[in-house]
């Protein structure tokens, strides 16, 4: 009898755990780094590689920083999302080209628009890796001090710059640096 209900046992054990993987949101995947100040970076330009871009320079506003590629599906959902976000002017877009090469990252920009202020190379994945990012895209809101408010995993939807950026930003950029 044993032997019988045993595989039944496991089966209802796994069919559970696979309903609550299931209703997981991966854009609410938690980060250690919220609420901790940001790792910090120094990387070349990806228009300008001559020049780099840190941390240091971003210290008293506030910034998102989006990880994106181009060779990365999600990122194409998500890039008309940012062009439109960008045109608001609510706040500075860093972009970090994560493991791409620089020519098919600025093809994509000259094809597809270009929402950042400034995008940065992150060839070897160095970046990312100190960010903790898990793939692309992903999405994080900095405080004027430095400190990561808010990590988003996955594509931006306008749903999310609506409810969930504008909001936030609008509240940050009301903080003193």
């Amino acid at each position: 009898m044993l032997k019988y209900l045993l595989p039944l046992i496991l089966f209802i054990i796994m069919a559970v755990f696979l309903a609550i993987g299931l209703n997981l949101k991966p854009s609410e995947i938690p980060s250690p780094l919220v609420g901790k100040t940001a790792p910090t970076f120094s990387a070349p330009k990806l228009q300008t590689p001559t020049e780099k871009l840190s941390n240091a320079d971003l210290m008293g506003k506030v910034w998102l920083f989006n990880v994106w590629a181009s060779w990365c599906v999600s990122c194409r959902e998500e890039h008309p999302v940012l062009n439109e976000f960008a045109k608001q002017q609510a706040v500075t877009i860093v972009g970090l080209n994560y493991k791409d090469e620089a020519a098919a990252a600025k093809n994509w920009l000259e094809t597809l628009g270009n929402p950042y202020n400034v995008s940065i190379m992150d060839q070897d994945g160095r970046i990312g890796l100190d960010w903790g990012v898990y793939g692309v895209p992903e999405t994080f809101v900095m405080d004027k001090k430095g400190v990561v408010r808010y990590k988003h995993t996955g594509p931006v939807s306008w749903n999310d710059v609506q409810t969930v950026f504008l909001p936030l930003i609008a509240k940050l950029q009301e903080e003193m640096p």
